[in-house]
């Protein structure tokens, strides 16, 4: 999800499973709807909206005029009859980001801007080619990630109902529920069917963790972010002033696992690393480009390494597109996850909500990344056994020269520490 000033969107349509169900990033009410709650003026408010935002201006070759006709010719006793008209008239766009929300599941979609959630701690999006329920990535130390759930995972069933025809909101009433209670998710994975039995609970997430580490290419400052919430920009910039303090000679940021978040904030991350340049660009459906750029207030100019995975996706991708494009920092890991369209988040009159794609965005070279996802400057496959190795059962091993890498980062680093002193040298 991405919120600017003057409106809100969604970089990748992802739900965080908790009692508060989150996109990755926040919602923020846009004022007062357009219509009175009454089924055919909701109905078409929602036509309407798409009407003006939908960032596909043939609708998917659908004759939208005529889906207005249609479905407002229709008599309505209630809301649930109107509910199940928009969703219909949704379907037609084929978009499965573009989803109308009725007032529980849009509730359960807004960020609980305190930073604590209850539910399992996935966040999960739809295949646009399968339509099969994917796991984006586990938030780290939550129930999902401690038993074991990856990124990439495909959700066959939950709790024993198949997930074949489910959208997000869906499954996010059928996941979340009470601290203390199970869920039964069937997960898909490289071609093997697992069972998982977890316990939800209570998360308190906390953005950033940094420290200083003595490495082979000298002392290092380790950043993990975890997630682009409301403060993860304080948080940084609190990380970065203090490693400062410890004069490091170099940075990893590790991306790995960060589902997203907040537009805002991945800009703002970005600035703290960037002195110039672009940081990222989204595009309508009229071809208007808005750019945001770097400010020249970088916190830091050494030598920068960042981890990614097949788990970064959305604002993560945002930020290390930022930096690869810029060549502010070495891209080191696997393929990310690939979310590059951009949604707005609108509340409606009755408590109710829509996610419309309004526009894609870009790197600063222009690349569209969209189901592709990042490329890393150097590229370190783990197998699943060493991931689960490394982040559930030895995490002691975590950012250590033991972590492929994290070693590479280092390897790389030291090696620019190196050219560096040679060219202070023959100076």
């Amino acid at each position: 999800m991405v919120i600017t000033k003057s409106r809100l969107v969604l970089g990748a349509t992802a739900v965080t499973l908790s009692t508060i169900a989150v996109t990755s990033l926040g919602i923020h009410s846009r004022g007062q709807a357009l219509f009175k709650a009454s089924p055919k003026e909701l109905i078409d408010e929602v036509w309407q909206i798409v009407h003006r935002q939908y960032v596909d201006g043939t609708f998917n070759q659908v004759d939208w005029q005529a889906v207005r006709k249609q479905y407002l010719s229709k008599s309505y006793s209630n809301q649930q009859e109107a509910y199940k008209s928009i969703r219909e008239m949704l379907k037609k766009l084929e978009d499965p980001y573009t989803r109308f929300m009725d007032p529980e599941e849009f509730k359960n979609m807004q960020v609980d801007t305190s930073g604590e959630l209850t539910g399992i701690g996935i966040t999960i999006s739809q295949d646009e080619k399968t339509k099969q329920l994917v796991v984006i990535s586990p938030i780290e130390d939550t129930p999902a990630f401690k038993m074991g759930i990856l990124a990439k995972d495909v959700i066959l069933e939950i709790d024993g109902k198949s997930t074949e025809g489910m959208d997000t909101n869906q499954a996010v009433s059928l996941i979340r529920g009470e601290a203390g209670s199970n869920v039964k998710l069937k997960i898909l994975r490289n071609g093997q069917k697992k069972q998982f039995d977890i316990t939800r609970a209570r998360i308190e997430i906390h953005p950033v963790k940094f420290s200083e580490k003595q490495t082979p290419a000298g002392k290092i400052g380790y950043i993990r972010l975890n997630q682009f919430s409301a403060n993860a920009g304080k948080e940084m910039k609190d990380a970065i002033n203090k490693l400062e303090g410890k004069n490091v000679s170099a940075y990893v940021l590790d991306l790995r696992g960060n589902p997203g978040g907040l537009l805002f904030s991945s800009v703002d991350i970005a600035r703290m690393w960037l002195d110039k340049g672009t940081i990222v660009s989204t595009i309508n459906r009229q071809g208007e480009q808005e750019r945001e750029i770097a400010r020249g207030r970088a916190l830091t100019t050494k030598p920068l390494a960042v981890l990614v995975d097949k788990g970064s996706a959305s604002a993560s991708e945002i930020l290390s597109g930022a930096l690869q494009d810029n060549k502010r920092g070495v891209i080191v890991g696997t393929q990310t996850f690939g979310k590059g369209l951009v949604q707005s988040v609108r509340p409606l009159e009755d408590g109710s909500g829509l996610a419309v794609t309004i526009a894609k965005y870009h790197t600063p070279s222009g690349k569209d990344i969209n189901k592709h996802g990042i490329d890393p400057d150097v590229k370190v496959d783990l197998t699943d056994a060493q991931r689960q190795d490394l982040w559930l059962k030895e995490r002691e091993k975590l950012a250590t020269l033991e972590d492929p890498q994290f070693a590479k980062a280092i390897e790389i680093l030291g090696k620019q520490a190196a050219q560096n002193t040679t060219t202070t040298n023959n100076n």
